[in-house]
């Protein structure tokens, strides 16, 4: 197991102080991405000791230190999975041979983009969660949050070293220009659209550490089965600090369902009205929230029937996730059935595997999104509403790529006039006035003992500390 060195200027495992031209040029980028933090992380909190985790090992097992540190003192680093020794390529068109240490002349540019594309998420949401401290609903979500951020920041950092270390003078342009695009900038915006949406309220960032982190696991997960090896050792560690994200997600959200139905208990009701003034966020408004940030991430996966798809797998650079799962792994003649709606009908149609990878991908994801769906409506039924329950969105439904981009579909999945459909969207998402509702719960609580009123406390704190924990020291 190689060993994280964080005597360097910049923490590593990949032996950094022995090629003093790439550890030269990332320590001209580490001030700049210092500049970035400070005026595009999280914002009134720089200055604050934060109870946070830092990574002392790649090994899954026992990987991680907890401490209190300020922000911008955080050690980024650089940390790849060990290396295994003689490893192969072990899908497309090239299985058996020995996978790549180095950019393939061929393959280069397409690598790039792969490794840019993914490099832009990491920055886009800390740009998009920056106000939340302001209405943290206690100090533990609050350090959660920043828990997000800060590893967020060093999935940019792993990127930025694949750039740097593989790609000569345009990974170093590349690794520039992700410090330069913002978050729903109007004139140099984040590459794709999901990482432009707002988040304005705790309510989207639990949804979208639940669905868009998930969909994040999902390209992760593709990215380390690449051929290129030092893609994949990376991408193997960042689905190690992944998983909380997606925890913080689901475990936000079940507070929050758990909070609204001791309320329609307690009140004997289940009226929206009720339940606001009650201050809770109501199971409608809940179902509008799960609409737009599973729609929205839907589109990430990119369209159904793909030639960059088909190609990417041929040529080893993007895998399935858990490419181990499946008996075939070149799918060089097999077929996979889809449906699509061509000439202004539904069909079903058989296309080859390997154009359907993006699809096969987007199905494993949206089973892992309804594991939470059934955990919250058990919860549901347990407090004895048989008649509620949440649901996905069809993956048809207001999808902006793909065969079912721009076409009038309603959640359940069915076709409908464009006139109702324009009509009924806003009753499908959140609407203005939901918005403003649940800004006007946004309260900061920054008592370690309280929570906020429309989210239960956690059931237990952060590394066996007490959930009343000062997680974030504010004197």
């Amino acid at each position: 197991m190689s060993n994280l060195n964080y005597q360097e200027k910049i923490p590593n495992n990949v032996d950094l102080s022995n090629d003093l031209s790439l550890q030269r040029a990332l320590e001209h980028w580490q001030p700049k991405f210092k500049s970035w933090w400070n005026d595009m992380g999280p914002d009134g909190f720089q200055s604050y000791d934060v109870y946070l985790r830092t990574a002392v090992s790649v090994d899954a097992a026992g990987w991680a230190s907890y401490g209190k540190v300020k922000m911008p003192e955080y050690r980024w680093g650089i940390f790849l999975a060990d290396q295994v020794k003689d490893k192969k390529i072990h899908f497309g068109d090239n299985i058996g041979k020995p996978v790549w240490q180095q950019v393939p002349g061929d393959y280069r540019s397409v690598l790039r983009r792969l490794i840019v594309t993914q490099g832009d998420t990491e920055p886009a949401s800390v740009e998009q969660q920056r106000m939340l401290g302001k209405t943290c609903p206690s100090l533990f979500d609050l350090r959660n949050l920043f828990q997000v951020n800060v590893e967020e920041g060093r999935h940019l950092w792993a990127m930025v070293y694949l750039l740097h270390a593989y790609f000569g003078r345009d990974g170093r342009e590349e690794a520039e220009s992700l410090l330069e695009r913002n978050s729903g900038d109007q004139d140099n915006p984040r590459i794709l659209g999901t990482f432009n949406e707002p988040i304005s309220d705790w309510v989207s960032f639990f949804m979208f550490t639940y669905f868009t982190d998930r969909d994040g696991k999902y390209q992760l997960k593709s990215l380390a089965e690449s051929s290129f090896d030092p893609l994949a050792r990376t991408c193997q560690f960042m689905l190690t600090e992944e998983a909380h994200h997606m925890q913080v997600g689901e475990s936000g959200i079940t507070r929050m369902i758990e909070r609204t139905l001791e309320k329609m208990k307690e009140l004997k009701t289940d009226s929206v009205d009720n339940i606001r003034n009650a201050g809770a966020v109501d199971l409608v408004t809940i179902q509008k929230y799960i609409n737009f940030w599973f729609s929205s991430s839907l589109d990430l996966f990119g369209s159904e029937i793909s030639t960059n798809a088909a190609t990417a797998f041929a040529n080893g650079l993007k895998g399935r996730p858990d490419e181990f799962r499946y008996n075939d792994h070149s799918e060089k003649n097999t077929l996979f059935d889809i449906e699509a709606f061509e000439n202004g009908k539904l069909i079903n149609k058989k296309v080859p595997m390997r154009n359907a990878m993006n699809e096969i991908t987007r199905q494993a994801y949206v089973d892992d999104c309804n594991i939470g769906i059934k955990r919250w409506n058990r919860l549901i039924k347990k407090y004895g509403y048989e008649e509620y329950s949440l649901a996905l969105p069809s993956t048809k439904f207001r999808r902006n790529i793909g065969v079912w981009a721009n076409l009038s579909i309603n959640p359940k999945g069915e076709f409908i006039n464009q006139d109702i459909y324009n009509r009924k969207l806003a009753s499908w998402l959140p609407s203005e006035n939901d918005k403003k509702f649940i800004n006007s719960l946004m309260i900061q609580e920054l008592d370690p003992s309280k929570t906020a009123s429309w989210i239960t406390k956690p059931r237990r704190g952060i590394n066996n500390q007490e959930i009343d924990y000062s997680y974030v020291d504010l004197n």
